[in-house]
């Protein structure tokens, strides 16, 4: 990736924090964007990748989601760390490189700051205003702390910028992400945070674990419709990255859980026969034809450590919140 050896650039803070805050930025390649998005939508059935969803408003739509009644995950997750803080310091120690793929506003890494006390924090995340919001926040708010923020799509690697200190590492992905991968692709994502780790490193992950269909299905169909704007803002991403013309008012937002796969379904489905131009190509969809957006696959314990096994980790400690909804796990490269 080309941002590898780039020289991470301190960010102006007005002098408060300044010399503990670098970014790096990953040139982002339009043109592979718009072939994922042709060859989503060439497909059968029509799909969307769920990284789409995160322009500025998706990745502010995300966090409205977070705090509706209907969303448990955020609620349940937040619920065991702030149970199990001293128990997750214990089994960590300090010092170590926090690496955060996804890092969204840094939020839930919060929790955890003051207990892990890490040598340095590092977020990726593929929305830049998001990842240097969050950063400048941060070291205001924390005076020791140093951050080397990274804009990066980190579904494509993670070569993390040599300027890191050495130190042992700690991954953290909370909020059950590793649900929306694919199998066979969280397998390959779990071998290359393995990698990331390296001698001596450790995951901590949130894992959402399987449970009743209607709490499930009413976390993904909200009462207030964030999450169905949510799910249609994908397209207005898509028409600026594609120079395309859906119109969001001719979709409808469906999310279903499918007992078969274990998963949380999200698509959008077309009102009426239409004619859709992406780029130079023409999509046609029939009334009733859905574009697959989203998976959210939800897990047994023992389901999620297997895979891990084979991805070269050892499950340490497993805490879960009160409902038993919702797992984080510690895993050891």
């Amino acid at each position: 990736m080309a941002y590898m050896n780039a020289p991470a650039a301190p960010i102006p803070l007005d002098g408060e924090g300044e010399s503990r805050l670098s970014f790096v930025r990953q040139p982002r390649s339009s043109v592979n964007a718009v072939s994922e998005i042709l060859a989503g939508l060439a497909s059968q059935p029509k799909s969307l990748s769920p990284k789409f969803f995160y322009d500025s408003l998706g990745a502010s739509l995300f966090d409205r989601i977070t705090v509706l009644p209907e969303y448990y995950l955020t609620r349940s997750e937040r619920d065991i760390f702030k149970r199990y803080e001293s128990h997750i310091a214990a089994a960590l120690g300090t010092g170590r490189i926090l690496i955060e793929p996804g890092s969204g506003s840094s939020e839930k890494v919060e929790l955890l700051l003051n207990a892990l006390r890490p040598g340095a924090y590092v977020p990726l995340e593929i929305t830049e205003s998001h990842v240097l919001e969050a950063s400048r926040n941060l070291v205001k708010r924390y005076p020791w702390l140093t951050v080397h923020a990274i804009c990066a799509d980190y579904t494509g690697g993670m070569d993390l910028p040599a300027s890191l200190p050495p130190g042992q590492r700690l991954l953290f992905f909370p909020g059950s992400t590793i649900g929306n991968f694919e199998p066979a692709d969280a397998s390959r994502f779990l071998r290359e945070m393995h990698r990331v780790c390296g001698d001596g490193g450790s995951l901590l992950i949130g894992v959402d674990l399987r449970k009743d269909e209607a709490v499930l299905n009413a976390a993904y169909n909200d009462s207030e419709g964030i999450t169905a704007r949510f799910n249609r803002n994908i397209l207005t991403h898509v028409n600026r990255l594609a120079d395309a013309d859906f119109d969001i008012e001719q979709f409808q937002h469906m999310a279903f859980f499918n007992p078969i796969e274990s998963r949380i379904e999200m698509h959008l489905e077309s009102l009426k026969d239409q004619c859709v131009r992406v780029g130079a190509r023409e999509v046609q969809l029939e009334a009733g034809e859905r574009i697959h957006t989203e998976n959210s696959y939800k897990y047994t314990v023992e389901g999620f450590q297997d895979v891990a096994r084979l991805a070269g980790f050892t499950p340490r400690e497993t805490w879960y919140d009160e409902a038993g909804w919702f797992s984080v796990q510690l895993l050891d490269a």
